[in-house]
């Protein structure tokens, strides 16, 4: 059923939509997020009908402060004190024991869940408006690029989600990085907006974790963050000679080259303005009408790992 979607700054009338089982897209630090009452299941399953997403797919848990972390999980390990200290409000998921009134379909029947604190002042208000955690996953089509400004999700999810609270364009502009414990050790699930080099300052040593059949966390799937055209990653030059014959847009993170359109996201060279504009660059790529985008791999540190994740999964081949 279509709804009229409407974009503008109206707490209250989030809040209510909220308070009533509804959907509203909110702006955070990283991306917008399609929202609902964590603790309301039927509200939960409306942002899996709105995003067309799978139920194996889990969500993200957003609060406003530490004391209602204690609602949503059964335990904080030491390492995960440590970093809330640290990093929040931002870009930063724990992976924690869930507790058992978030319902198996936020977390896709796991045993645990993905909690943060988002930074963005408009959504803390909000969370601090409703007496409720907000369970909200990207305010995409399942699979497809992440939006980081109002219109794209109403360009996207337009009649979906009746309320589209604008905060502007998002700082941060990839997802947050998510953490988790395996056997007792901090293991990295999906790099983002936190790099793992800050992270290993404050606790150290983080690992890599165990290859699961289904996501522990958002943004595990290997084809992700998908536009419509088709993304290859390499250098640049040899994609390019080798795909002369169609039409190319390229994102790259200083260097404009010879094709039909290229997103050079930080002529200064500069990972986190890369990273702020990485989705919208490949919006604009995709509505270009390029037979095909070309990226380049960028620096393998701080946000560059983040910018490498998503533009390898966006290149992945989707089933089907």
């Amino acid at each position: 059923m279509s709804v009229t979607t409407v974009i503008g700054t109206d707490l209250s009338e989030a809040a209510r939509l909220l308070r009533g089982g509804g959907l509203v897209a909110i702006p955070t630090e990283t991306v917008y997020g399609l929202a609902a009452n964590a603790y309301d299941a039927e509200a939960v399953l409306r942002i899996f009908e709105a995003k067309q997403r799978p139920a194996f797919d889990p969500l993200i848990v957003h609060v406003r402060d530490r004391a209602q972390v204690d609602e949503v999980v059964r335990a904080v390990p030491p390492e995960a004190q440590a970093l809330m200290d640290r990093f929040w409000p931002g870009p930063l998921t724990l992976v924690l024991p869930k507790a058992s009134r978030v319902p198996d379909l936020v977390t896709s029947g796991l045993d645990t869940v993905g909690v943060r604190m988002p930074a963005h002042p408009l959504t803390q208000e909000l969370l601090r408006a409703v007496p409720f955690p907000l369970a909200a996953p990207s305010a995409n089509p399942f699979g497809y690029v992440s939006p980081t400004t109002a219109q794209h999700v109403a360009d996207q999810l337009g009649g979906r989600v009746p309320y589209i609270l604008d905060g502007g364009p998002c700082t941060v502009g990839v997802e947050s990085t998510i953490l988790g414990w395996e056997d007792g050790t901090c293991v990295l699930y999906r790099p983002g907006g936190v790099p793992v080099e800050d992270i290993e300052a404050v606790i150290g040593r983080v690992g890599g974790g165990k290859r699961a059949v289904l996501p522990v966390a958002p943004g595990m799937l290997a084809s992700h963050y998908a536009p419509r055209t088709p993304v290859l990653i390499g250098p640049v030059p040899a994609l390019l000679a080798r795909h002369a014959h169609q039409r190319a847009v390229v994102i790259s993170f200083q260097q404009r080259h010879q094709a039909q359109g290229n997103e050079v996201l930080s002529p200064a060279g500069d990972l986190h303005e890369a990273a702020r504009g990485l989705f919208a660059a490949l919006r604009r790529a995709d509505a270009s009408g390029a037979d095909l985008i070309v990226a380049e791999v960028f620096p393998d540190e701080g946000l560059g790992r983040a910018i490498n994740d998503r533009l390898r999964r966006a290149a992945a081949k989707r089933e089907g």
